[in-house]
């Protein structure tokens, strides 16, 4: 079954992409939670000539997402967590602690749009986020320990 996108769907395709999936997949879940319509040969046509539209305004969005991609780049982020014995810490460290860290520094991004695996000790990690679908910046961070 061939649709396209109304809105990015994880693991799937981004916003407007034309895309074919299993057909319960498509008729059970996406249509019915509006994230999909049918991809008939009227519905690509309209696609299409909203994306030729699109495409002017879609450089400025990309342009904006490249300088805020420089900023994190530049960004030193440590991130402070309780630690036990050694350097493990109690809990974890994951997306939403580095969107927390991201939005002390002035740059507020979403906590989906960052991924991140679970962290359990101290030291350099890397987070990749994504800004627009074609720009994305791996950030580095730090987990030290609290001070008490």
């Amino acid at each position: 079954m061939e649709l396209i996108l109304k809105q990015d769907v994880e693991n799937l395709g981004f916003k407007d992409d034309v895309v074919t999936v299993k057909n319960g997949y498509g008729r059970n879940f996406l249509i019915p939670q509006k994230q999909a319509i049918l991809a008939t040969s009227s519905a690509k046509k309209v696609l299409a000539e909203n994306l030729k539209q699109r495409a002017f305004k879609e450089k400025k969005i990309v342009d904006d997402a490249n300088k805020i991609a420089e900023a994190i780049k530049a960004l030193d982020i440590k991130i402070a967590a309780k630690v036990g014995t050694g350097d493990k810490l109690f809990g974890s460290v994951n997306n939403i602690n580095v969107a927390e860290a991201l939005a002390k520094e002035g740059q507020a991004i979403d906590k989906k749009f960052i991924t991140v695996t679970t962290i359990k000790r101290t030291g350099k990690y890397n987070a990749v986020v994504r800004l627009h679908r074609e720009v994305s910046v791996d950030l580095a961070f730090e987990v030290i320990a609290q001070a008490n």
